[in-house]
């Protein structure tokens, strides 16, 4: 399978514009990375580029025309995902990658190098304990956690007219029912990521007060 058109006919069924050539190279570049580390490292329980090409990179991708603001956290990042794809996907974007996990931390941060990702740096902390100087205008997070527990533990490092947004399959019903007080779900939006059987949502959860 030619990755790359692969890559390219992806973005298209997602009705976005194309990334230039340097951005689509360091997709590309990152999956084969994502590939030879998993061999040792076990970073992901998906293990076909075909299929990390579609359950990672485009579902990852997916999610661009929804990103506003300039400052991106990615919680629980484990294999940089969303992370580094948004990264590359938006470089006027400052992109942190928050992982507790060292081996995976590890490869992200070789990632960053060998990618040449200025816009990128990469926090090996718990998210619950990490106190940035200057809070996020978007944090999100992809399987990390149900979206009571991810208000709880991330809510600290969102600035206050920001956005945690959540990368959801099913549309979480009851986890929205059961959100702490203060915290209102501002939008959620579905979305159709090409070669992912299942449905996919991006929950945009806000402060009460903003």
């Amino acid at each position: 399978m030619n990755l790359a058109a692969e890559l390219a006919r992806g973005i298209t069924a997602l009705a976005m514009s194309q990334p230039d050539q340097a951005a689509a190279r360091k997709l590309i570049d990152y999956l084969r990375l994502l590939e030879k580390w998993n061999r040792v490292y076990n970073l992901t329980a998906v293990r076909e580029p075909e299929k990390m090409l579609t359950h990672h990179l485009l579902d990852s991708v997916a999610v661009v025309p929804y990103i506003d603001g300039k400052t991106i956290a990615d919680v629980g990042s484990g294999a940089g995902l969303p992370g580094i794809p948004l990264a590359i996907m938006i470089p006027n974007a400052r992109v942190t990658l928050i992982e507790s996990n060292h081996k995976r931390c590890g490869f992200i941060r070789q990632a960053i190098i060998e990618l040449e990702l200025t816009n990128t740096d990469v926090q090996q902390a718990r998210v619950e304990t990490f106190r940035p100087t200057v809070l996020f205008d978007n944090v999100i997070s992809r399987a990390f956690a149900d979206l009571g527990e991810f208000i709880s533990l991330a809510h600290h490092v969102c600035s206050p007219h920001g956005s945690l947004i959540a990368m959801k399959g099913l549309h979480p019903y009851e986890e929205i029912n059961n959100m702490p007080a203060g915290f209102v779900v501002n939008r959620v939006v579905p979305l159709s990521v090409p070669g992912v059987d299942g449905a996919r949502h991006l929950v945009f959860i806000k402060t009460a007060e903003s």
